[in-house]
Protein backbone atom coordinates (compact mmCIF):
# COMPACT_ATOMS: atom_id res chain seq x y z
CA UNK A 1 0.00 0.00 0.00
CA UNK A 2 1.35 3.52 -1.34
CA UNK A 3 2.69 6.02 1.56
CA UNK A 4 2.65 9.46 0.47
CA UNK A 5 4.93 11.60 1.67
CA UNK A 6 3.86 15.38 2.55
CA UNK A 7 6.14 17.96 1.46
CA UNK A 8 5.25 20.22 4.80
CA UNK A 9 7.22 23.17 3.50
CA UNK A 10 4.34 23.96 1.27
CA UNK A 11 1.57 22.48 3.62
CA UNK A 12 -1.01 24.34 4.80
CA UNK A 13 -1.46 22.66 7.49
CA UNK A 14 2.39 22.67 8.66
CA UNK A 15 2.32 25.54 11.53
CA UNK A 16 -0.58 23.95 13.02
CA UNK A 17 1.19 20.75 12.78
CA UNK A 18 4.40 21.74 14.31
CA UNK A 19 2.66 23.75 17.29
CA UNK A 20 0.49 20.77 18.31
CA UNK A 21 2.99 18.13 17.98
CA UNK A 22 5.70 20.23 19.82
CA UNK A 23 2.43 20.66 22.64
CA UNK A 24 1.84 17.12 22.57
CA UNK A 25 -1.86 17.81 22.02
CA UNK A 26 -4.06 15.19 21.68
CA UNK A 27 -8.08 15.31 22.18
CA UNK A 28 -10.86 12.84 22.99
CA UNK A 29 -14.74 13.38 21.95
CA UNK A 30 -17.12 11.12 22.85
CA UNK A 31 -21.27 10.91 21.48
CA UNK A 32 -23.53 8.14 20.94
CA UNK A 33 -24.82 7.13 17.87
CA UNK A 34 -28.33 6.63 17.30
CA UNK A 35 -28.19 2.69 16.05
CA UNK A 36 -31.71 2.38 15.90
CA UNK A 37 -31.89 1.48 12.44
CA UNK A 38 -28.84 -0.51 12.26
CA UNK A 39 -29.51 -2.93 15.08
CA UNK A 40 -32.42 -3.84 13.56
CA UNK A 41 -31.30 -4.33 10.20
CA UNK A 42 -28.12 -6.22 11.71
CA UNK A 43 -30.46 -8.49 13.89
CA UNK A 44 -32.82 -9.35 10.92
CA UNK A 45 -29.54 -10.77 8.82
CA UNK A 46 -28.28 -12.49 12.04
CA UNK A 47 -24.67 -10.30 11.76
CA UNK A 48 -22.96 -9.10 14.68
CA UNK A 49 -22.79 -5.29 15.84
CA UNK A 50 -19.03 -5.56 15.81
CA UNK A 51 -18.14 -6.48 12.85
CA UNK A 52 -20.28 -4.20 11.32
CA UNK A 53 -18.80 -1.50 13.38
CA UNK A 54 -15.68 -2.17 12.34
CA UNK A 55 -16.80 -1.31 9.12
CA UNK A 56 -18.16 1.80 9.15
CA UNK A 57 -14.66 3.03 11.11
CA UNK A 58 -13.22 1.44 8.49
CA UNK A 59 -15.06 3.30 5.51
CA UNK A 60 -14.98 7.02 7.82
CA UNK A 61 -11.37 6.85 7.82
CA UNK A 62 -9.97 5.76 4.64
CA UNK A 63 -12.21 8.22 3.13
CA UNK A 64 -10.61 11.44 4.48
CA UNK A 65 -6.69 12.10 4.15
CA UNK A 66 -6.48 13.56 7.84
CA UNK A 67 -7.47 9.80 9.51
CA UNK A 68 -4.38 8.29 7.47
CA UNK A 69 -1.70 10.68 8.12
CA UNK A 70 1.23 9.53 10.26
CA UNK A 71 4.96 9.16 10.56
CA UNK A 72 5.88 6.19 8.40
CA UNK A 73 8.80 3.61 10.15
CA UNK A 74 11.51 5.74 8.70
CA UNK A 75 9.76 8.72 10.89
CA UNK A 76 8.66 10.53 7.87
CA UNK A 77 5.66 12.46 7.80
CA UNK A 78 2.84 11.28 4.86
CA UNK A 79 -0.23 9.11 4.91
CA UNK A 80 -1.61 5.94 3.52
CA UNK A 81 -3.92 5.69 0.86
CA UNK A 82 -5.64 3.21 2.56
CA UNK A 83 -5.51 1.96 5.90
CA UNK A 84 -6.76 -1.39 7.55
CA UNK A 85 -8.37 -2.40 10.91
CA UNK A 86 -6.90 -3.89 14.09
CA UNK A 87 -9.16 -4.84 16.74
CA UNK A 88 -9.59 -6.19 19.99
CA UNK A 89 -11.33 -9.70 20.45
CA UNK A 90 -11.94 -10.86 23.76
CA UNK A 91 -11.71 -14.21 25.32
CA UNK A 92 -14.10 -15.03 27.59
CA UNK A 93 -12.37 -18.03 29.48
CA UNK A 94 -9.50 -16.69 31.08
CA UNK A 95 -10.84 -12.68 30.55
CA UNK A 96 -7.85 -11.61 28.12
CA UNK A 97 -8.16 -9.87 25.31
CA UNK A 98 -6.12 -10.68 22.03
CA UNK A 99 -5.52 -7.61 19.20
CA UNK A 100 -5.69 -9.15 15.30
CA UNK A 101 -6.03 -7.07 11.96
CA UNK A 102 -8.37 -7.77 8.91
CA UNK A 103 -7.67 -7.04 5.89
CA UNK A 104 -10.43 -3.95 4.59
CA UNK A 105 -13.09 -4.02 1.60
CA UNK A 106 -15.38 -1.11 0.42
CA UNK A 107 -18.01 -4.20 0.35
CA UNK A 108 -19.04 -5.27 3.67
CA UNK A 109 -19.93 -8.66 2.01
CA UNK A 110 -16.35 -9.30 1.62
CA UNK A 111 -15.32 -7.51 4.40
CA UNK A 112 -17.40 -9.61 6.29
CA UNK A 113 -15.92 -12.97 5.05
CA UNK A 114 -12.40 -11.49 5.98
CA UNK A 115 -13.41 -10.92 9.34
CA UNK A 116 -15.08 -14.09 9.88
CA UNK A 117 -12.21 -16.03 8.50
CA UNK A 118 -9.85 -14.32 11.28
CA UNK A 119 -12.11 -14.77 13.86
CA UNK A 120 -12.24 -18.54 13.41
CA UNK A 121 -8.93 -18.91 12.91
CA UNK A 122 -7.50 -16.38 15.88
CA UNK A 123 -10.43 -16.17 18.07
CA UNK A 124 -9.14 -18.70 20.21
CA UNK A 125 -5.94 -18.31 20.41
CA UNK A 126 -4.62 -16.54 23.68
CA UNK A 127 -1.47 -13.52 23.24
CA UNK A 128 -1.85 -10.05 22.67
CA UNK A 129 -0.58 -9.88 18.79
CA UNK A 130 -1.69 -12.94 17.64
CA UNK A 131 -2.36 -12.71 13.68
CA UNK A 132 1.20 -12.25 12.00
CA UNK A 133 2.54 -9.35 9.48
CA UNK A 134 0.23 -6.45 11.34
CA UNK A 135 0.79 -4.36 8.31
CA UNK A 136 2.56 -0.81 8.99
CA UNK A 137 -1.14 0.55 7.76
CA UNK A 138 -3.26 -0.39 10.23
CA UNK A 139 -5.06 1.56 13.21
CA UNK A 140 -6.66 0.84 16.57
CA UNK A 141 -10.52 -0.23 17.60
CA UNK A 142 -11.44 -1.56 20.65
CA UNK A 143 -14.68 -2.18 22.36
CA UNK A 144 -15.42 -2.50 26.45
CA UNK A 145 -19.09 -3.81 25.81
CA UNK A 146 -19.88 -4.10 29.39
CA UNK A 147 -20.18 -0.42 30.23
CA UNK A 148 -21.86 2.61 28.53
CA UNK A 149 -19.76 5.25 29.35
CA UNK A 150 -19.59 9.13 28.55
CA UNK A 151 -15.69 9.70 28.27
CA UNK A 152 -13.46 7.55 27.61
CA UNK A 153 -9.55 8.45 27.46
CA UNK A 154 -6.26 6.27 26.29
CA UNK A 155 -3.19 7.42 27.59
CA UNK A 156 -0.04 6.43 25.37
CA UNK A 157 3.24 7.11 27.37
CA UNK A 158 5.45 8.84 25.37
CA UNK A 159 3.01 8.49 22.23
CA UNK A 160 2.95 12.16 21.09
CA UNK A 161 4.16 11.70 17.59
CA UNK A 162 1.01 8.81 17.24
CA UNK A 163 -1.01 10.69 14.89
CA UNK A 164 -3.68 7.99 13.44
CA UNK A 165 -7.15 8.06 15.17
CA UNK A 166 -7.96 5.72 18.19
CA UNK A 167 -11.68 4.46 18.32
CA UNK A 168 -13.45 3.01 21.19
CA UNK A 169 -17.09 2.09 21.37
CA UNK A 170 -19.23 0.72 24.49
CA UNK A 171 -22.39 -0.57 25.60
CA UNK A 172 -25.33 0.15 23.89
CA UNK A 173 -28.04 1.46 25.58
CA UNK A 174 -31.99 2.89 24.95
CA UNK A 175 -32.88 6.25 25.61
CA UNK A 176 -36.21 7.93 24.51
CA UNK A 177 -36.95 4.80 22.28
CA UNK A 178 -33.95 5.08 20.38
CA UNK A 179 -31.09 2.73 20.56
CA UNK A 180 -27.50 5.11 20.90
CA UNK A 181 -23.71 3.25 20.66
CA UNK A 182 -21.37 5.45 22.66
CA UNK A 183 -18.32 5.30 20.70
CA UNK A 184 -14.84 7.59 21.96
CA UNK A 185 -13.12 9.24 19.23
CA UNK A 186 -9.31 10.32 20.05
CA UNK A 187 -7.24 12.36 17.46
CA UNK A 188 -4.23 14.51 17.53
CA UNK A 189 -4.34 18.04 17.32
CA UNK A 190 -1.65 17.71 15.01
CA UNK A 191 -3.39 16.45 12.17
CA UNK A 192 -7.19 16.82 13.12
CA UNK A 193 -9.12 19.61 14.59
CA UNK A 194 -13.03 19.70 15.95
CA UNK A 195 -13.89 20.16 12.20
CA UNK A 196 -12.62 16.73 11.69
CA UNK A 197 -14.27 15.19 14.79
CA UNK A 198 -17.30 16.32 13.28
CA UNK A 199 -16.93 15.18 9.45
CA UNK A 200 -15.93 11.59 11.68
CA UNK A 201 -18.92 11.79 13.82
CA UNK A 202 -21.24 12.60 11.15
CA UNK A 203 -19.85 9.80 8.99
CA UNK A 204 -20.70 7.10 11.23
CA UNK A 205 -23.71 8.26 11.78
CA UNK A 206 -24.73 8.50 8.44
CA UNK A 207 -23.71 4.88 7.76
CA UNK A 208 -25.74 3.94 10.66
CA UNK A 209 -28.77 5.69 9.38
CA UNK A 210 -28.34 4.42 5.83
CA UNK A 211 -27.18 1.11 6.85
CA UNK A 212 -29.75 -0.58 4.07
CA UNK A 213 -27.33 0.38 1.33
CA UNK A 214 -24.61 -1.15 2.21
CA UNK A 215 -25.61 -4.17 4.00
CA UNK A 216 -28.22 -5.34 1.23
Amino acid sequence: MKFNLIERQNWDRNPYFEHYLSQKCTFNITVNIDITKLLEQLRNKEIKLYPAFIYMISQVVNSHEEFRTCFNVEGVLGYWDKILPKYTIFHSDNKSFSCIWTEFSNEFSVFYKNYNDDIKRYYDVKGLFTKPNEPNNSFSISSVPWVSFTGFSLNINDGSDFLLPIITCGKYFTQENKILLPVSLQMHHAVCDGYHASIFIEGIQQLANNCHDWLS
